[in-house]
């Protein structure tokens, strides 16, 4: 794979010129010798300058087209509809040149894709003649040739394999781990009556929990499919519970009976428990736990399960180098993004308020703004600085937009179609 991979996700519906310089005449050598200084300090000012910004790409698309880039290219989803295909498109950056595209199922809605071993997997919902369900088809990166498709959707191990999963909710859950290549089966396991959580890395997946109706827990090795652990984690009454993967931990939550359980991962050895507590949501924040019960967000000890600090301020929070970047609940269109110390919430840094985006697992976050003066404003925000960057202002961008590595992506004035901005910075 050729540089970062960036899902844009759906898609929704120049500088003035410098004044000459035009000194008054005179004959006084102090003049004279101030002129050279400021000559001089021009030219090497002029050697500073950044050359003329090329003209965005424009291309054709039609609205709720799913984006990504990878390296030199340019992918581009285009939904299907009663009328007409959907298709896939390629193009090369950053001229925006036509390189191949294909056509799509009318009986499928393509919603996602991933680069990975030169190939572009395309992910989708289909209803046809054997059944509906979730489908993955892999195309050739360099010229969109076919290469296989196979049920489920998919994602990247870290041994880079690929992992797809299929049913769940109402049907069986299966997974199965193949050769990117051509889709060989390296294992698999079908017709399970279990919730399927995802261990994902920055490299990828490396473990998969099943957590059974009527059964125990198992985890599993993403790669090879060996049962590490297996445990009957159900209450006394035997009802549900509802697993979340945090690093190394697995948590445990008893609706029922209002209490919230951890254990090792990869022995399900039992950590902690917490009684009388109910909780919305949790999330992996690094240095503690986070979980949002129904007013509050708590940060929760990894290792004893007691509530560090607690505040209805935040709606969520995002860990980066050992910090919180967390966000302000109902603040209106943009989120306004705050740092904070991960184990007393202390607030460090106020970033100001975004349309937020990651390029990457773990990656730079990039957000943008409109600007007062026309245009948009793009910054880097560095949650261990506790700063913003700003990278670029774009004056004549307009409409919706989205950023990617490099690149701005904005609805154009003409229909179905967008534009391609390269940021400065």
């Amino acid at each position: 794979m050729t540089g970062p991979v960036i899902d844009l996700g759906e898609l929704r519906h120049g500088p003035d010129p410098e004044p000459s310089l035009r000194p008054p005449r005179a004959q006084s050598r102090p003049l004279r010798c101030a002129l050279v200084v400021l000559l001089a300090l021009v030219t090497l000012a002029a050697a500073d300058v950044a050359p003329p910004r090329l003209a965005p790409v424009t291309l054709s698309a039609r609205p709720g087209s799913d984006v990504m880039i990878d390296g030199d290219r340019l992918l581009i989803l285009e939904p299907s509809s009663q009328s007409r295909p959907g298709r896939l498109a390629a193009y090369h950056l950053p001229g925006g040149e036509l390189v191949w595209q294909v056509p799509l199922s009318t009986e499928a809605r393509y919603w996602g894709m991933t680069a990975l071993a030169g190939m572009v997997l395309a992910t989708g919902y289909e209803i046809g003649p054997q059944g509906r369900g979730n489908l993955t088809m892999a195309l050739d990166r360099a010229t969109g040739a076919y290469r296989w498709q196979q049920p489920g959707t998919v994602f990247e191990l870290v041994d880079g394999n690929l992992l797809l999963r299929t049913g769940g909710e109402t049907e069986p859950s299966g997974v199965r781990a193949i050769d990117p290549c051509c889709g060989t089966v390296r294992w698999q396991l079908a017709g399970v009556s279990a919730a399927v959580t995802l261990r994902g890395t920055e490299r990828g997946v490396d473990r998969v929990v099943f957590n059974q109706l009527d059964g125990p827990v198992e985890v599993r090795d993403a790669t090879t499919g060996a049962v590490l652990a297996r445990a009957d984690l159900r209450p006394p009454d035997g009802g549900p519970i509802d697993l979340d993967v945090m690093d190394d931990l697995l948590v445990a939550h008893d609706r029922g009976a209002g209490t919230i359980t951890a254990y090792g991962l990869d022995q399900l050895d039992k950590r902690w428990t917490r009684t009388r507590v109910q909780i919305d949501f949790a999330l992996d924040c690094g240095p503690v736990l986070c979980m949002r019960a129904t007013n509050e967000m708590q940060a929760v000890d990894r290792m004893t399960g007691e509530v560090r600090w607690s505040s209805s301020r935040w709606g969520w929070a995002w860990p980066a180098g050992g910090r919180l970047m967390a966000n302000l609940s109902g603040v209106g269109p943009l989120e306004q993004y705050l740092v904070l110390d991960a184990l007393t919430g202390r607030q460090l840094a106020d970033l100001g308020r975004w349309e937020l985006y990651q390029l990457g697992p773990g990656g730079r976050l990039v957000g943008i703004r409109r600007h007062p003066d026309g245009g948009v404003l793009v910054g880097e925000l560095d949650i261990g600085a506790g700063t913003v960057r700003i990278v670029d202002v774009l004056r004549d961008a307009t409409g919706e937009c989205q950023v990617v590595t490099g690149y701005l992506v904005c609805n154009a004035a003409a229909p179905s179609s967008y534009q391609l901005w390269k940021l400065a910075g």
